[in-house]
């Protein structure tokens, strides 16, 4: 009994130790407060509550923090200040969609066979390289809607421990959804793979679809994903069709808020984002055959629409790389989506920008905002659904997405003025992050 005792007591112990690293590892606090300030100075500064470009722009950082924004900001006599002429200061990239546990190459066939006979350890120094990319092309947050092997998470927590370089990222482990559909494996012999389960999010009836989403929660999740609709890049199942009921999107919606979880729902398909949408989700990602009505539905809950733009068109120029059901599937929503996404600008539906990169390779993800600009959005309206939007659907509007004294010292700059070049977005001058620069003039992850 005493041995017993003991034994619970330390593990109680180690739990507690335990648990408080991981909030700490969790935790999107800023980097320790640095010795000397940083002023970073440009022609021009965007401001993503207004979307208007002001001249002389001016910020002021200490302790991984912004403390004064403006041409007025009083400049402390100690500072650094590193002048970056013809450009202009933004907000850091908020890319809300993407999967940097993974990318795919040029030949599916070998990227399956990689999936198969890579160990997760290996998996993850991939993603490694993917997260540093991604954080050069400026986007400093990202939301991963989902990996297996928990490769993600790992990645969530070495960044944050800041064992390597990469943007600040919100998880959702395995997307949830139906045997059979999207979020489930593709039709391998089942006595080859073992059959996924509600822990690998595969679910049917309501409870299981609970279930599913304690399980990624219990395994670190900060927000959850899951699957309304069939996908383009799955071997079995239409592109469209709705594949959970209202009951088990019901009970996936609520025990994720009642987890206090944000709710992503990957939805091609009308009559299943309708369903998503009822169920009280928070996104809907992708929406390519989404009709107005469902639209405007999303204006009046305020759901925001993640359109993935890059993602389709990505694969409509590689068509011939892929087996021929992915191909026809991806032909049929690439035809659909960015007249979609015209209709969402005009009737007002939320936008945050999303690229699904990892379909596409990372650290391009900037291309999102030309295609979008492309499709109807002004300019301005792009950049805040690149960062404002996107830190307002994140749940960290307190923390990033605008250049305002308090919050986290995630800025990028561009050459010029984007508003009238959006391309320049593409290829940034300057990457900070928490305070620390990992693009520009002091070379990679050097901190004030």
């Amino acid at each position: 009994m005493r041995q017993r005792a003991y034994l619970s007591q330390w593990g109680c112990g180690f739990a507690a130790a335990m648990a408080a690293q991981l909030v700490a590892q969790w935790s999107f606090a800023d980097a320790a407060p640095a010795a000397r300030p940083m002023v970073l100075k440009a022609a021009h500064l965007f401001d993503a509550v207004s979307g208007k470009l002001s001249e002389h722009g001016v910020v002021v950082v200490a302790g991984g923090k912004i403390v004064a924004v403006g041409s007025d900001a009083s400049i402390p006599a100690s500072a650094e200040v590193i002048d970056l002429g013809d450009a202009t200061l933004l907000p850091g990239f908020i890319d809300a969609h993407v999967h940097l546990g993974q990318q795919a190459g040029p030949d599916w066939y070998h990227d399956y066979f990689d999936g198969i006979m890579r160990f997760p350890a290996e998996q993850a120094l991939y993603g490694a390289h993917y997260a540093k990319a991604t954080l050069e092309a400026g986007i400093t947050t990202v939301r991963d809607v989902g990996s297996g092997d928990y490769v993600s998470l790992g990645l969530r927590n070495a960044i944050a421990a800041g064992m390597i370089p990469g943007p600040r990222m919100l998880v959702a482990n395995y997307a949830i959804g139906a045997t059979g559909g999207h979020a489930d494996q593709d039709p391998v012999p089942p006595q080859r793979i073992a059959v996924a389960g509600p822990q690998q999010g595969v679910c049917n009836g309501a409870e299981e679809c609970r279930a599913a989403v304690r399980y990624q929660i219990k395994f670190g999740a900060n927000v959850i994903k899951f699957m309304p609709s069939g996908g383009v890049l799955s071997l079995s199942d239409p592109v469209d069709n709705p594949q959970l009921t209202q009951e088990e999107m019901n009970a996936i919606v609520s025990e994720a808020h009642s987890w206090g979880r944000k709710v992503a729902a990957h939805c091609h398909g009308d009559r299943a984002a309708k369903m998503a949408i009822a169920a009280g989700v928070d996104s809907i990602e992708h929406g390519s055959f989404l009709k107005d009505d469902t639209l405007t539905e999303m204006k009046k809950k305020h759901v925001y629409l993640v359109a993935t733009l890059f993602a389709g068109a990505w694969i409509g120029e590689h068509l011939d790389t892929f087996p021929p059901a992915i191909a026809s599937k991806a032909r049929a929503a690439s035809a659909q989506v960015q007249q979609m996404f015209q209709h969402a600008v005009k009737i007002g539906v939320p936008l945050a920008m999303g690229t699904d990169a990892g379909v596409e390779p990372h650290g391009l993800n900037a291309r999102e905002f030309s295609l979008m600009t492309k499709n109807g959005l002004p300019p301005e309206q792009a950049l805040m659904a690149g960062t404002a939007n996107g830190a307002d659907l994140l749940g960290l509007a307190d923390q990033i997405g605008t250049l305002a004294a308090g919050k986290s010292a995630d800025i990028v700059a561009v050459a010029g003025n984007p508003l009238s070049d959006m391309k320049t977005t593409e290829h940034p001058l300057f990457v900070l992050k928490q305070g620390t620069v990992y693009v520009g003039a002091r070379g990679a992850g050097t901190s004030p």
